[in-house]
């Protein structure tokens, strides 16, 4: 038997069995084993089996058999040096025959087994356990007192190193000497100064440092935990040097840099054992192998499931007082945030403070030494608190008494992870303070305060919570993890090759790029056929215009189709290895066939013209088709203010009204290409006619053609000019005349721009109703005239939940080019080989 209370891994027994999720271990009859801090004499478990499988083989044990077995069983384990431990009934039929909850650790881990069995390992596994502070030691005690209790598959060796060297901190290297474990090597790797170059400086000295202790001691597997930046420099050394890892802890989230470094562990490391389901996932997730995942839970769980039978009082008493009964203190332990250093100063400040406040007496260990460390110190000692009547600071408390601290204090106060993780096992009462544990899987123990930047929130949360008593929660572990870890490192095979093997997800297409084809894309060939001018322009991938062409736009087909092959053409020589794109031609388009379905009276004879077929052919070059409204759109996705975002609107003005809806990344074309016509929605029953044939549409209020009809009705009433204004005779009066009267003070100008604008704004209004964008964007030469009438009938009109939406004037120069280019460099920068 392992001193854990479950099989040795040779004996004919069933899986271990995991403790009832609500069961009180308080209440429970005692185990059959001892814990971990108790021996066990060789041969022990192996004359207890074959006494169970004498008096159990003729049929199913059942608790006369049980009954008239346990005193033979007490008297053997008696005589071993394991120790006099009592033995219930209970405890033989939980260890001959499985409950619930071993039936469904057996099914889940099916798959594993399997592959443990294949075991090719014909010598001891020599395992090194690299600890670096407190925190990380106290779940790999277990482990190595796992490892140590079977000298028959393992040899064990400890390297100590980082803070545990540390007279500043508790020089806890002490209590690993305490539990009587031989100390191969101890490394000085800590750089002093707890700031973020230190941290740095004390990365790389234990990387320059590692290697001989490595070469020397020659592990054939390396155990690594948590997430700290020590263990980061004990994974890259042993993975520079060939030796497999073990990694504890791995696919947690927390919510600072910890993240990063554990995952990067976790690239690193060959092996993982993960405590939760959530982290399961989230290793599967980040490819690597389901095969040497292992689902165990944490290792300090199978000490802390077992703690409150301990006697606590006399530890309460030792460390705050006489004085003091259980669940009458607080403990706090707070840690500097790397990222965000000043804010978490601030934070512990105010937690001193409001801890002060509430009057209580509270034990408060010294900080981690992360960056920041340092300063928080210097704010403990600026209040007092090491003299204070009401505290108790101290740099290190021993796991298994910290345990008995935790279990039976009003609550628990901070941003460690013990909070989060170990103190949900006996339901006592945490506030966690700040980000740095925002990502974990908590119990409802655990009452958050994420932006604790004033004293009266802390204080609150101290009212709130000191003094109840939670359920408890086991989250993070059964107090059956080392018996799953020590079976899961027996499975290890060491001649399996070594590189790793990562499990992605498929792709459906093999993407990638090479030299050639990024050069020949590096511009695109973008056309504009407007309502009033033909515009051929060059443009580069980074959305640059290399070089623009304009002409007047013909009023024939021919016309029209011969100018745009020949800017083309002449655009083509000048551009070396072009894409095309086809865009801007004032009415409905498909995209798919490049086929211009029909037009406006903008463009007239352009029903059912095929634009692509005579482009491609003339050019050799692909080409694409879409309205110059969408194309806005997509300049606004690759390269304007809608890059990034999910769901955006954009409203052109020019010679029309057009526009693009963005939905989840991707333009709206709807079922007959007819989406986004936004300058064709009708916002009023009355109103103007429209080149579309309807009437009331944004376009005969808002487009510069409807501003042109206007100012010349001004201007043949003798009412457009005023004064410092003038019209010369052989130039045609358009709206631009009509906005230089306005801005010179014409009311009645004025009156026709501000009409202009709220057909439009209501326009706004209806879109917002209808797909929610997170931001509308005006473009064209029109849009800066518009942008306040339209966010004041916003404001009047839209309901309340849309008002907040962002309006703003689009920043790019050519929209309407420039997504026609994105088009073509979304499309052809990538090859499929």
């Amino acid at each position: 038997m392992s001193k854990t209370g479950k099989c040795h891994p040779d004996t004919p027994c069933p899986p271990p069995q995991q403790a009832p999720v609500q069961e009180d271990r308080k209440n429970s009859e005692p185990h059959i084993f001892p814990s971990f801090s108790e021996r066990r004499g060789p041969g022990c478990s192996q004359r207890i089996r074959a006494l169970i499988n004498d008096c159990s083989v003729a049929a199913k044990p059942t608790e006369q058999s049980a009954a008239l077995l346990a005193p033979r069983l007490r008297q053997l384990w008696a005589q071993s040096v394991c120790g006099g431990m009592e033995i219930s009934v209970r405890s033989y039929q939980e260890l001959c025959f499985p409950g619930p909850h071993e039936l469904y650790f057996k099914n889940l881990s099916k798959r594993k087994n399997q592959v443990m069995e294949k075991n090719g390992n014909n010598r001891k596994l020599r395992v090194c356990v690299a600890t670096c502070n407190r925190a990380d030691y106290s779940k790999l005690a277990p482990i190595m007192c796992g490892i140590k209790t079977e000298p028959e598959f393992f040899e064990l060796d400890v390297v100590v190193l980082g803070s545990h060297l540390i007279d500043d901190y508790g020089n806890t290297y002490r209590m690993i000497e305490q539990d009587d474990f031989d100390i191969n090597t101890r490394l000085h790797t800590i750089v002093r100064g707890e700031d973020e170059a230190a941290m740095v400086e004390s990365v790389g000295l234990a990387l320059v440092k590692l290697p001989d202790v490595l070469n020397r001691l020659k592990p054939d597997i390396m155990i690594v935990h948590g997430d700290r930046f020590d263990a980061l420099a004990l994974a890259t050394s042993a993975a520079l040097m060939n030796i497999r890892i073990l990694h504890i802890e791995g696919g947690e989230v927390s919510g600072t840099i910890d993240d990063s470094i554990r995952h990067a562990i976790t690239k690193l490391a060959h092996y993982h054992v993960c405590c939760t389901r959530s982290a399961e996932q989230h290793l599967i997730s980040m490819c690597e192998d389901h095969d040497r995942i292992l689902l165990a839970g944490c290792p300090s769980y199978d000490k802390l499931l077992c703690a409150k039978n301990k006697d606590y009082m006399s530890i309460i008493r030792m460390w705050l007082g006489d004085d003091v009964k259980p669940k009458d203190y607080i403990v706090a332990l707070q840690h500097p945030v790397t990222t965000d250093i000043k804010h978490s100063i601030k934070m512990f400040e105010l937690t001193l403070d409001a801890l002060i406040s509430f009057n209580k007496r509270t034990l408060v260990l010294f900080p981690n030494i992360d960056a920041g460390s340092k300063e928080m110190v210097r704010v403990m000692r600026k209040k007092g608190i090491e003299h204070h009547p009401n505290f108790r600071a101290v740099k290190h408390v021993p796991f298994e008494q910290f345990i008995q601290l935790v279990a039976h204090a009003g609550c628990v106060i901070g941003n460690s992870s013990c909070g989060v993780r170990e103190v949900g096992a006996f339901g006592t009462p945490v506030i966690n303070l700040g980000t740095r544990q925002i990502g974990r899987e908590t119990g409802e123990n655990v009452l958050h305060v994420r932006d604790a930047d004033t004293q009266d929130k802390i204080l609150q949360a101290l009212h709130l919570q000191f003094g109840k008593q939670y359920p408890c929660s086991k989250i993070y572990g059964d107090g059956n993890a080392v018996p799953r870890i020590l079976k899961f490192l027996k499975s290890i095979d060491l001649q399996e090759p070594l590189q790793k093997k990562f499990c992605f997800p498929p792709v459906k297409d093999n993407i990638s790029q090479d030299i050639d084809h990024i050069l020949e894309t590096l511009s695109a060939l973008a056309v504009d056929l407007g309502g009033t001018n033909l515009r051929v322009a060059i443009v580069s991938m980074k959305g640059e215009i290399v070089k623009k062409y304009t002409q007047f736009n013909p009023k024939t087909y021919e016309e029209r189709i011969n100018l745009i092959l020949q800017m083309c053409v002449e655009a083509a020589a000048e551009a070396v290895k072009l894409n095309c794109r086809i865009l801007g031609v004032g009415g409905r388009v498909n995209p798919r066939e490049g086929v211009v379905l029909h037009s406006t009276k903008l463009i007239q004879e352009w029903n059912s013209v095929d634009l692509r077929t005579p482009l491609s052919d003339t050019l050799h070059l692909p080409v694409w088709v879409d309205n110059d409204g969408n194309c806005a759109a997509m300049a606004e996705r690759k390269f304007g203010q809608g890059k990034g975002l999910e769901n955006f609107v954009t409203f052109i003005t020019g010679t029309g009204i057009g526009g693009g809806i963005i939905h989840q990344h991707e333009l709206i074309h709807g079922s007959s290409f007819c989406a986004a016509e936004l300058g064709h929605l009708v916002v009023s029953l009355d109103g103007p006619d429209c080149s579309c044939g309807s009437h009331g549409c944004i376009e005969a209020y808002a487009s510069g053609m409807a501003l042109q009809k206007e100012a010349k009705k001004l201007h043949d009433e003798d009412l457009l000019l005023v004064e410092g204004m003038s019209v010369p005779k052989d130039e045609a009066v358009g709206a631009l005349h009509l906005i230089q009267a306005a801005k010179l003070g014409n009311v009645k100008a004025q009156s026709i721009l501000r009409t202009a604008g709220k057909a439009l704004g209501l326009g706004v209004v209806n879109i917002l109703h209808t797909v929610n964008p997170s931001l509308v964007i005006l473009s064209g030469v029109l849009a800066s005239h518009y942008i306040h009438t339209v966010k004041d009938v916003i404001r009047q009109q839209a309901l309340s939940s849309v008002q907040n939406v962002d309006v703003v004037v689009s920043d790019l120069v050519d929209p309407a080019l420039l997504g026609a280019a994105s088009m073509v460099l979304d499309y052809t920068t990538r090859r499929i080989y």
